[in-house]
Order: structure tokens, then C-alpha cells, then sequence
């Protein structure tokens, strides 16, 4: 054990983390920056009442940083049992996030808002929660990472890193989904 913890580095790799989050940043960005020029092009915005499937897995994802926080905290005072729990929690709370929003988009499409239409700007809600999505299933990796190394013999350097980790893209996750619900809330 003392080996490794003399061996291993994190700063890379967290480095790398950081670095798929200032790239996730920008191209979600990209995305919104793309849609206030459309917008102001057709001079109309996406014009739907948004599903409250939204707003619900809104109060879901901010929910999971909270688990995944005292999860961290758990960690730190090295009671394995509750953040195992709260790990677990945290990623529950994931899946029936992206359930609610395959639910959103059951809604959307029940009245007539599809993917493929007449409108882009509601095509934009899909692709940008789409990617979101995609986002989440990354996040629920990396917290499945920190799980499995609460079940392991590993050393606590090691499980702080995975947690660390999980922490940083899965909070990102959640302040980048609260901005995206804000930013199709007030571009209707």
C-alpha cells in the first residue's frame, strides 16, 4: 500500500477531467449560442410549455449531488458503509433522472414536438438534453468506479482520487443541466 501511495499521481488525471468539463462547456455553449442566433433569425423561439418531467429531474440531479456529497464526506471519515449507501442513492437517483427525461420527451412528443419538425428550436431541446443524457451515463460510470472501490481493498489515496473525480464531472453535470432547464426556460 505504501507503495502506490508514493507512486501515484492524480494530477494528470485529474487534469484530464478538467479538461473534458472545459470541453463539455464549451461545446454546450456552442449549442445555446447556436440557438439565441437561430432564434433571433426566425424571430421565434422553441415555443413550448416545457414537460414538468423537466423540473422534476431537475429536483432529481440536484438531489444526487447532494447524495454524492455527504457520500464524499463519508469517505473522509472513512465510513465505508454510509458512502457506500450514499454511492448507491447517488446512482439511483442518476437512472431516474434519465428516466424522467425519457418521460419529458414522451411528452413533447405526445403533443406533436418532435425530434424531426417544423420547428429546429424544438429539435435543439432534444439534442441538447440528449447530450446531457450522454453526459449523465459518463457520470454514473465514473461514480460506479468509486462504488467498486468502496468494495475493494484498495488504498484510501486511490478511493479519495475515485471519488474526487466522480465528484467533479458529476457536480458539473448537475450546474450545467440547472443552466441548460434555465436557458430553455427563458428562451420559449
Amino acid at each position: 500500500m505504501e507503495k502506490f501511495q508514493d507512486t501515484f499521481d492524480p494530477k494528470p488525471r485529474k487534469f484530464i477531467v478538467w479538461l473534458f468539463v472545459v470541453t463539455s462547456t464549451i461545446m454546450f455553449a456552442g449549442f445555446t449560442s447556436y440557438y439565441l442566433v437561430f432564434a433571433a433569425s426566425k424571430g421565434k423561439g422553441h415555443g413550448l410549455v416545457l414537460p414538468d418531467a423537466f423540473i422534476y429531474s431537475s429536483i432529481v440531479i440536484i438531489a444526487s449531488s447532494i447524495t454524492l456529497f455527504l457520500a464524499a464526506k463519508a469517505l473522509k471519515k472513512l465510513n465505508f458503509g454510509l458512502q457506500r449507501n450514499l454511492l448507491w442513492v447517488t446512482v439511483i437517483l442518476a437512472i431516474v433522472f434519465g428516466v424522467m427525461q425519457f418521460n419529458a420527451w414522451g411528452s413533447m412528443v405526445r403533443t406533436g414536438a418532435t425530434l424531426v419538425g417544423n420547428n429546429a428550436a424544438i429539435s435543439f431541446i432534444y439534442v441538447v438534453s440528449g447530450m446531457h443524457l450522454l453526459h449523465i451515463i459518463a457520470g454514473v460510470g465514473l461514480i460506479i468506479s468509486a462504488l467498486a472501490g468502496s468494495y475493494k481493498n484498495i488504498p484510501t489515496a486511490k478511493s479519495q482520487y475515485r471519488m474526487e473525480i466522480a465528484s467533479i464531472f458529476w457536480h458539473f453535470i448537475d450546474i450545467l443541466w440547472i443552466y441548460l432547464y434555465v436557458f430553455l426556460l427563458l428562451n420559449r
